[in-house]
């Protein structure tokens, strides 16, 4: 017997009960403003969530299936599209939504504690403490948290992730602090949720920037839950984004594959506009590239100029921003550095560095890196060596990425054969210098 049936069961309601119940609940919720309308329910659709294998709700129904049984819909027997497969991303303990009970004034370390060290429990774990009978949370600081999360990533633009990812789980610690000690309604408590789910992407992106890559994948994994668990789509599809580029760092092509199709099908349950779905077809393209599958990742890449050349929309994500047309072009050239196609590599990245503004210096820096190495690679050495010198230039103006360092650490070892070419000796020292 599934989840649902047996809730029903045991709460002795027959179907057309429950079917009226959540129809009514709808409309409240709707006239709450907790859902953008209120879904259709009927006895046929709840016996198909009663089945062995329920369908995926859509976002409201899920929202009211959530509050009605009081308990999230994973926990109802639900499981999100491709979620079934045993290779998936990992959903771990969800988050408690919301907390009214009146508490003492906030602090964030209990006694004889130091949560904010290095070493410290990830901030959903960590114990807090509290002053005051009466701190009520307002809207205002959650928009305050919104902005600081946005000024975060694009910091990371321009500087990279290095200095990045002690202030923003700061933040987090924070955040998460005024979800279990506030006092706040529903409405308030999900937009908290969002903005502990932006920190926590944005927080995983910062570490893998910065070379952390267990801590990065933790803090994607906890991003992931909680998308799930509040049915966040968008969420989960950014994270997804995230894990699948981190994934083709790692050399797993096929997990980044797996985890670009996901945020696929999470990026169709919310409509997402196409600067997303070219994102996520040029991830998925970057996953092919990196197990040698050319005419798979040709088939992608085709598809993610086809969708953002489609142009802009006025439901773009922010995290979507940095795709313009220099960006674009950099993760083709990348791919095609992936496949051996060092030539073609070569001229595409040289027109994306180009391209490059100065509110992408973090990106720039990727996209010298690499043009480097396929310079290198096609036997280029002198456009290898001026590209490596713009790159390092970047780092000297303040640009603190341990991914791009890391380029510069390959182009180093690839220039050791050819040091008696002009200029090459003195580039190898200013390397050691700046990224050893």
């Amino acid at each position: 017997m599934s989840e649902l049936k047996r809730l029903r069961t045991r709460a002795n309601r027959t179907q057309q009960k429950v079917v009226q119940d959540l129809t009514d609940l709808a409309a409240r919720l709707h006239a709450e403003g907790r859902i953008a309308k209120p879904p259709t329910f009927s006895i046929r659709q709840l016996s198909k969530w009663e089945g062995p294998s329920p369908p995926w709700p859509h976002p409201e129904a899920r929202e009211v299936l959530a509050a009605y049984w009081g308990r999230p819909v994973e926990e109802l027997g639900f499981r999100p599209p491709r979620a079934r497969e045993p290779d998936s991303p990992p959903v771990l303990t969800p988050v408690p939504l919301t907390s009214r009970t009146p508490v003492r004034s906030p602090a964030l370390a209990g006694a004889g504690s130091s949560p904010l060290t290095d070493q410290a429990p990830p901030p959903w774990l960590a114990e807090t403490v509290a002053g005051s009978d009466d701190w009520r949370i307002g809207t205002d600081e959650a928009a305050l948290l919104r902005e600081a999360a946005d000024d975060m990533d694009a910091i990371d633009q321009q500087f990279g992730g290095n200095r990045l990812w002690r202030p923003t789980r700061a933040h987090l610690y924070w955040v998460h602090h005024m979800i279990d000690h506030g006092i706040y309604d529903d409405a308030l408590g999900k937009q908290l949720h969002a903005v502990a789910g932006k920190f926590t992407t944005s927080l995983g992106w910062f570490c893998y920037d910065a070379g952390l890559q267990a801590q990065a994948r933790q803090y994607f994994a906890e991003a992931l839950n909680a998308a799930h668990f509040t049915g966040d789509d968008e969420l989960a599809s950014r994270t997804l984004s995230n894990m699948a580029r981190q994934a083709v760092d790692l050399n797993k092509g096929r997990e980044a594959v797996r985890f670009a199709r996901l945020a696929q099908t999470h990026a169709e349950l919310w409509q997402a506009p196409r600067r997303v779905t070219a994102l996520l077809a040029i991830r998925e393209a970057q996953g092919h590239a990196r197990v040698g599958d050319a005419f798979t990742c040709e088939a992608a890449i085709k598809r993610a100029w086809r969708e953002w050349e489609r142009g802009d929309d006025e439901r773009d994500p922010d995290w979507t921003t940095f795709l313009n047309l220099a960006e674009l072009t950099c993760l083709e050239g990348m791919c095609r550095l992936d496949l051996g196609q060092t030539a073609r590599a070569q001229k595409l990245l040289a027109a994306s560095e180009a391209l490059q503004d100065v509110a992408h210096s973090r990106n720039r820096g990727m996209c010298l890196g690499r043009l480097s190495i396929a310079a290198l690679q096609n036997g280029d050495i002198d456009h290898s060596v001026a590209a490596t010198k713009e790159a390092l230039r970047l780092i000297q103006g303040g640009m603190s990425s341990t991914r791009a360092a890391q380029q510069l650490k390959i182009v180093h070892d690839g220039l050791i054969p050819h040091q008696r070419a002009s200029g090459v000796r003195d580039l190898l020292e200013q390397i050691r210098a700046h990224v050893a």
